[in-house]
């Protein structure tokens, strides 16, 4: 295969990272990634030296936290999405995160090519201004995607705080 599979997605958090709440979001972030990374067709994930991408600030608000990472294939994406331990956090997001409309952009990239943030920012907006295309697009865009179809991928329910 000559290309590989990006993704970013965002999330803008409704406490500091260090308040009790957050507490089963914070403390599982480590484990979480590195599951991620034994995964058959994980590439990269951005991270600095704390091991995760949490400090590293995207649209000038230190509440949205970016995750980027690269896949084989969107299989590779999907299983660890929705078919390992990570789909249950993905289920408590409203206890963590504020609904945000699209806070998910995929796209295609040459094999060994690691996106930067900027390129992630860059096609998130695309995505935003222009829907799904070959430059940027959400699950739907990909024939080969199955398990978001079934998945509770939509908006998360408001979590009463």
């Amino acid at each position: 295969m000559d290309r590989h599979l990006a993704q970013f997605n965002i999330a803008r958090i409704r406490y500091p990272l260090d308040d009790p709440r957050m507490a089963d979001f914070s403390n599982n972030v480590a484990r979480i990634n590195g599951l991620a990374e034994q995964i058959d067709g994980f590439v990269w994930r951005l991270q600095d030296a704390s091991g995760n991408a949490m400090n590293m600030q995207v649209y000038g608000d230190p509440r949205v936290l970016p995750n980027l990472t690269v896949w084989e294939n969107v299989e590779a994406l999907e299983r660890f999405v929705w078919k390992t331990l990570h789909s249950r956090f993905y289920g408590r997001r409203a206890e963590w995160f504020e609904h945000i409309e699209t806070p998910l952009v995929l796209w295609h990239i040459e094999v060994g090519h690691r996106p930067t943030m900027q390129e992630g920012v860059e096609r998130l907006d695309h995505l935003k201004r222009h829907g799904d295309n070959d430059f940027a697009f959400g699950w739907k865009h990909l024939a080969e995607a199955q398990h978001y179809k079934t998945a509770r991928c939509g908006a998360p329910t408001e979590h009463a705080a």
